[in-house]
């Protein structure tokens, strides 16, 4: 705890607390609004390019092109008629669509659009707020969603919603350490934990570039994190029906619905600001003076929001679910260690740099050292899978000679021979009344 206070008394946040009141009105309400525009945004984007992909036309009645297909959704939903199950738990069953959608809003105060610009004559941030742990805030905010999903199971009062629930809650807990994991280099290379500090610095080289290992493993997690496909195992139709939705209807689906997907803008709003830059213009915009400056940044921001969205609506179109002991056993046995290892390379690097070595020494010892760590129980692993592999195949194959039935059996490439053609050579030479059998020869003998 003292720690924390240290840091905070120790870094300034220019641009936060001394604004005022009526400033921070109009950010909550710009912040809702654009996270439900995205929200409709996503919902239209991901059904025309999965059906781009899959070389269908997708939605094209509603408005201009179809784009008002999701706002038709929405409305059609707040007035369905809403059917609540005789066993539901009902307080419970109406406060977990609440507990989805809130922290989802929430996580986002943190988030950064811009830099400082001029509202109304006062100087202020494109930011809601930041915190000098402002990156953990999204993190925990990503962990109170579970509860929603979890208690929403349970207060159905039906299997398949509990199932999908205890599937989310063990899959949620265990992507969350891996997403924890992948910032703990983020935190070392800015020294900051605070979401404006670490897009500022940012300035000259984004951490995509010195951090692909932390990106790779936060993108893979962020996808089990938010039930996206082909981690969607909660909501498994082929399994579960709907999953912990299952027995929702209405508004209250309608919630769960809005809940995933301000999810998966905050998760790319967060990469944006972790990996990416932040607000940041991308090269060869940042050759211009003002690309980073004024409200240019927030169409930057947004830009590489809808980015990151496509690429998880490329993962739906493309990849099929995975099966849920191999997505556990993915996340625990190959995601959580590599990402330790990796920031104890991140680690020695630092460590290295602050005793005065030179920077390229510095990164190839730990890096060498990192990749003996990995590469060679990898390959042991490896070998050792394939000798399992090849030890069971032999199993198989002498429990299938001793279950061989003892009685005789017709050969398996048995073919019956095809019976000649007769010879109609015969009945065409002789004449009708010769032949045996016809009416002549029966009326003569008669």
């Amino acid at each position: 705890m003292s720690h924390l206070a240290v840091l905070a008394a120790g870094q300034n946040l220019p641009g936060f607390g001394n604004q005022p009141f009526w400033i921070s009105l109009i950010k909550v309400v710009a912040v809702f609004a654009f996270l439900v525009i995205m929200t409709l945004f996503s919902i239209v984007f991901e059904r025309k390019v999965v059906g781009r992909m899959q070389n269908r036309i997708g939605p094209n009645r509603t408005g201009p092109w179809g784009v008002l297909q999701s706002l038709a959704d929405g409305v059609k939903l707040a007035f369905k008629e809403e059917i609540i199950p005789a066993l539901a738990d009902k307080p419970i069953y109406f406060l977990a669509p609440i507990l989805s959608a809130t922290p989802a809003f929430v996580a986002f105060s943190v988030i950064p659009f811009g830099p400082e610009v001029s509202m109304f004559g006062h100087r202020t941030a494109l930011q809601l707020t930041d915190l000098p742990v402002g990156v953990l805030v999204v993190f925990a905010c990503s962990s109170l969603g579970v509860y929603g999903i979890v208690l929403s199971g349970w207060a159905s009062g039906s299997t398949y919603p509990l199932l999908g629930s205890l599937r989310s809650a063990a899959q949620m807990i265990s992507y969350e350490v891996g997403m924890g994991l992948s910032m703990v280099a983020v935190f070392l290379f800015s020294s900051s934990m605070s979401t404006s500090q670490i897009v500022a610095a940012q300035s000259h080289t984004w951490y995509i570039i010195p951090l692909f290992v932390s990106f790779a493993i936060y993108a893979i997690s962020v996808v089990g994190e938010t039930n996206r496909a082909p981690f969607d195992l909660p909501e498994a139709e082929s399994e579960l029906v709907g999953g912990f939705h299952t027995e929702y209807s209405s508004f209250k689906f309608a919630m769960f619905f809005l809940a995933e997907y301000i999810n998966m803008v905050t998760v790319s709003a967060l990469a944006t600001t972790l990996f990416l830059g932040g607000w940041r213009a991308p090269w060869p915009l940042s050759l211009w003076h003002g690309a980073n400056s004024g409200w240019w940044p927030m169409l930057w921001f947004t830009a590489k929001v809808i980015a990151i969205i496509f690429a998880f609506v490329w993962l739906r179109g493309t990849l099929p679910r995975l099966r849920y002991d191999q997505f556990m056993a993915f996340g625990w046995k190959m995601l959580i260690p590599i990402n330790l290892v990796w920031i104890l390379a991140v680690t020695s690097i630092h460590v290295l740099r602050d005793r005065n070595w030179p920077a390229w020494e510095a990164t190839i010892v730990p890096l060498a050292f990192v990749l003996l760590l990995i590469v060679v129980p990898g390959l042991m692993i490896w070998e050792g899978a394939a000798a399992r592999r090849a030890g069971q195949d032999a199993e198989d194959e002498e429990d299938a000679a001793q279950e061989r039935p003892t009685f005789p059996t017709p050969p398996m490439d048995l073919t019956i021979p095809t019976p000649p053609r007769r010879l109609a050579t015969a009945s065409v030479s002789r004449p009708a009344a010769e032949l045996p059998g016809t009416r002549s020869e029966v009326d003569t003998d008669g």
